[in-house]
């Protein structure tokens, strides 16, 4: 494990939705202000500052986590993914994820939807046919004092289904 002077600034190299991004950072910051203050990945947000509210929730190494809880330096080296980086190879349009946002009305004011997107997108990975308990169980982990979540949990499970339609459809034709 690489050791930091804690009073100077450190560089550390992220691959940031798949650029690598150097920043100086003081070893006490946060990684959700380092994306934000540094680096320019303002779709972080900060809500709570203590874990609880999931808005900062982004990718590390793939898995979600929340950056409000990690410090910047303990991310050098690795591979972070952010709202803005869901749709890496087509920036200009949304993912299938945020296109059922869209759809289904699952945001209001915004501002705790990049967290849950990422939320939704580790989840989705790892439970690619979830029933809606298990939707709301995930989300459970986010806070939203907008939607109601019902909107979200539809659009969770409509991106599930698409996708394993997908697959069926590709399986048929191989």
């Amino acid at each position: 494990m690489k050791r930091y002077d804690k009073s100077a600034p450190a560089v550390i190299t992220i691959t940031l939705n798949g650029r690598a991004r150097n920043a100086s950072v003081e070893p006490r910051m946060l990684l959700s202000d380092c994306l934000r203050h540094e680096l320019g990945a303002t779709g972080t947000h900060v809500g709570c500052e203590h874990g609880v509210c999931g808005a900062c929730t982004v990718m590390v190494e793939g898995i979600a986590v929340r950056s409000c809880l990690q410090l910047a330096v303990q991310a050098d080296g690795l591979k972070v993914d952010t709202v803005e980086g869901l749709n890496r190879a087509h920036p200009e349009t949304l993912n299938d994820l945020q296109q059922a946002f869209k759809r289904n009305h699952a945001l209001q004011c915004g501002f705790c939807t990049a967290g849950i997107l990422m939320s939704c997108t580790d989840f989705l990975a790892r439970v690619p046919v979830p029933n809606e308990a298990q939707v709301r169980d995930m989300l459970s982990g986010h806070l939203c004092r907008c939607t109601g979540y019902t909107n979200i949990v539809v659009a969770v499970l409509e991106v599930a289904a698409e996708r394993q339609a997908n697959i069926e459809k590709d399986e048929q034709h191989a």
